[in-house]
């Protein structure tokens, strides 16, 4: 959505975002650690149902009228259970950014959440996610310099797979790029995405950008990343999501 459409808060309340959404859902939390430090550093939450189902469960059912009660209600949800389960670590967000129309007027619910609830807002990173269905790179530019101003991290999630590539650097400065399963998959093995992932690792040292490698599922892969200077990695090989819960990663992991 075009930031140019007018924002609909007016006197604090939203007709597009204050209303519950029509069902349940809830959070997983998926570490993001760094091995050099062995320590978890993220949390990454990640939508459920309330059982537990998988996340496309509930996306599956938000329509375009309910997108943008369904981005806050996410945020909302996230930093409640964040501050409930006692993180110290940064919370990392999805969001979608055709769900914000003004980035400083459309935060607000997000603030006032972490303000009720004392999750200090520099603790807060948020995701892009969805970028192909971005048309408005401006718009996008506008909420992660807007985010920035106001403490947030951003994060550019699923680099490399398709969508999420190297001209949308000319517009962005993400704090983080997520370098996407695809690039990550037995690198260990693979000379071509070794010789990727360097290049990337020089890109990112060039931008002042930090590399997390997503979707890591053994520790071949795990240990051939932290050579090629990729220190903090996300996935499978350290912990799945915990529903409503924060991982204990094993110390053997790091090793």
């Amino acid at each position: 959505m075009s930031a140019q459409h007018h924002c609909a808060r007016v006197n604090g309340q939203c007709n597009r975002c204050d209303s519950p959404v029509p069902f349940a859902f809830t959070m997983a939390f998926q570490p993001i650690v760094d091995v050099t430090q062995r320590a978890i550093i993220y949390y990454e939450a990640l939508v459920r149902g309330p059982n537990g189902e998988s996340a496309y469960s509930i996306l599956e059912q938000v329509t375009p009228a309910l997108m943008y009660r369904f981005d806050q209600a996410c945020r909302i949800c996230a930093i409640e259970l964040a501050s409930d389960l006692g993180m110290q670590e940064k919370l990392s967000i999805n969001f979608l950014p055709n769900a914000v129309y003004e980035p400083k007027a459309c935060i607000q619910a997000t603030l006032e959440t972490a303000h009720r609830v004392g999750f200090p807002t520099e603790r807060l990173n948020f995701e892009i996610t969805e970028t192909e269905r971005v048309k408005d790179r401006g718009h996008m530019r506008k909420i992660i310099e807007s985010y920035r101003e106001m403490g947030f991290t951003t994060s550019l999630d699923d680099f490399g797979n398709g969508y999420a590539n190297l001209d949308l650097l000319t517009d962005l400065r993400p704090d983080t790029l997520k370098l996407d399963r695809d690039l990550v998959m037995d690198c260990d093995s693979d000379k071509r995405r070794q010789a990727i992932l360097k290049s990337l690792v020089t890109l990112a040292s060039t931008l002042g950008t930090q590399l997390i490698a997503e979707g890591v599922e053994t520790r071949k892969e795990s240990r051939c990343l932290l050579a090629l200077g990729i220190p903090v990695q996300q996935g499978y090989y350290f912990s799945y999501p915990n529903l409503e819960s924060l991982a204990i990663i094993d110390e053997a992991k790091y090793n």
